[in-house]
């Protein structure tokens, strides 16, 4: 286990810390990173929505939701919000299983701590390419 990570499920889905742990010892390695402190909370579509309302003023749910608070781009000091229920749909949608979309979802938001962003269409391409390698590699493990 990695010290200073705490792993939260307020969904009641049935999370394996383990293996997320085993995640996050992989990304620390090929991204040459450091944890200060990380939260990982799984939670439900209504609670995401919420918390998308109001630290960002979006009225809908959304899959994940990642709060920063290092200036360090290596060095890792934030919390990550995944919803269960947009996890669910969204393994459905690009007919993949629970477990991938969720590691997807972790590789996403430790990509958005370390400084990568999405908004635009160029750099939203170089993440998700960044996320596959990621998990393509993890997966052959």
């Amino acid at each position: 286990m990695i010290k200073n990570v705490h792993i939260y499920s307020i969904s009641g889905f049935k999370v394996d810390k383990i293996k997320i742990h085993n995640l996050l010892s992989f990304l620390i390695k090929q991204l040459k990173i450091s944890i200060n402190s990380l939260e990982i909370n799984f939670i439900n579509s209504k609670e995401i929505k919420r918390l998308n309302k109001k630290h960002l003023s979006h009225d809908y749910s959304t899959d994940i939701l990642t709060f920063g608070y290092s200036d360090i781009k290596r060095e890792i000091d934030g919390e990550i919000f995944i919803s269960i229920d947009d996890v669910k749909e969204n393994s459905k949608i690009f007919n993949v299983s629970l477990q991938n979309e969720l590691f997807r979802l972790v590789i996403h938001g430790v990509l958005h701590l370390i400084g990568f962003d999405d908004i635009k269409e160029a750099d939203r391409k170089e993440m998700k390419s960044i996320e596959n390698l990621l998990l393509n590699n993890f997966c052959k493990l």
